[in-house]
């Protein structure tokens, strides 16, 4: 209704999630390369939790399509799969052939013949797995058993598991250590930070064909940032309505004005939890580690439309005891940033950029009162 007021080919706000609308910021690009290279490497169970709406299905929809040809991908969507129901799940899947009366142990012996198959033709089998958290323990077990499947030198499927905070509630129960112990890599999605996102709606507009000048003023920016709590399916839906109620008003730009209307009509509880650890390490490392040892493995993208700095930006303060989760994400969100000029300053000073790296995410995490999520 608005694309042809603002200049835009396509709906930019779709909650769809359209890979051509990948946002590479927010971690989200270095998290997808540090998928790729576990599985490529075949490293057992990876687990990746964000919460409700922190574009989870986009990275899988990513990953699916950025995996390497050589990758035959089981995709399993429903959760509420009882403990009976997931070989035959996989075998679907798999397409393999199903004959009536089949038992738990043969079409578990056709399932490792086939994998075995793909191995002998240096394929690999990866198994997504989206809602994980809802998943039966029983259910869970089982997919930990799959992870026995082997050869002497390589695992035989690569698990990922997709899930919510409440995966690391259900890890976290003494029933659960052996499937908690199994996950090499464990990913989290951060909420994007107010500089963060700004950069997601240039990415979005730009992606739907939009090339004017910015559409949010810097009033709207941080009640966007409020409202939506730096969760992508919110910001979405928030700017999309924001856009809607301009566009009634005739108005060219969205201002604090029109977002405070679509937050009022969305009604979002602003208790949602927040994660703690705001960096991906194992993320970090893995890339790193990736580009040593792959020679610069990885995915090349084009760079991330930058917006004009804001006029009323100033340097952070340092976060203080009376600040609210939502401004200490932004101020460390933003001390994180500056630290690839670190980085350079390393290289250009001599020094190996990956161990230079990788010593200081050991210092963050040996630093007090870190919290750091590592395989």
């Amino acid at each position: 209704m608005y694309c042809t007021h603002f200049g835009f080919d396509q709906s930019p706000f779709r909650i769809t999630p359209d890979p051509a609308f990948f946002f590479p910021g927010g971690n989200r690009g270095a998290v997808l390369d540090a998928l790729l290279y576990a599985i490529t490497r075949g490293e057992g169970i990876v687990k990746v939790v964000g919460e409700v709406g922190s574009g989870k299905t986009m990275l899988c929809r990513m990953l699916e399509r950025e995996m390497p040809p050589r990758c035959e991908l089981i995709y399993l969507a429903n959760p509420n799969l009882n403990p009976e129901e997931i070989l035959p799940a996989i075998a679907c899947e798999l397409k393999l052939p199903r004959v009536a009366g089949t038992g738990k142990a043969e079409l578990l012996h056709q399932i490792h013949d086939h994998l075995l198959a793909r191995h002998a033709d240096n394929r690999r089998v990866v198994m997504f797995v989206e809602e994980a958290q809802c998943m039966p323990p029983a259910t869970l077990e089982e997919i930990r058993l799959l992870s026995n499947l082997e050869t002497s030198h390589d695992k035989l499927l690569q698990i990922v598991l997709f899930g919510q905070p409440e995966l690391d509630t259900k890890l976290s129960r003494h029933e659960m250590r052996q499937l908690d112990e199994r996950i090499t890599y464990r990913f989290q999605l951060a909420p994007l930070g107010p500089r963060e996102l700004r950069d997601y709606l240039v990415c979005r507009l730009t992606a739907s064909g939009y090339r004017g000048p910015e559409v949010f003023t810097p009033g709207a920016l941080r009640t966007l940032a409020r409202g939506s709590q730096g969760l992508l399916r919110r910001i979405n839906i928030l700017a999309d309505k924001a856009l809607l109620a301009a566009y009634s008003g005739g108005a060219r730009q969205v201002s604090a004005q029109h977002v405070a209307r679509a937050v009022r009509d969305s009604e979002y509880r602003s208790s949602t939890r927040l994660p703690r650890t705001l960096w991906p390490w194992s993320a970090v490392a893995a890339s790193l580690l990736a580009l040593a040892a792959l020679g610069g493995y990885g995915i090349v993208r084009q760079g991330l439309p930058q917006a004009a700095p804001l006029a009323d930006e100033r340097e952070e303060e340092p976060p203080g005891p009376g600040m609210n989760p939502a401004e200490l994400t932004a101020f460390s969100l933003a001390v994180l940033e500056a630290r690839p000029a670190t980085a350079a300053a390393d290289s250009a000073a001599g020094s190996d950029p990956l161990l230079s790296a990788l010593a200081r995410l050991d210092r963050m995490s040996s630093a007090p009162e870190a919290n750091v999520s590592g395989p």
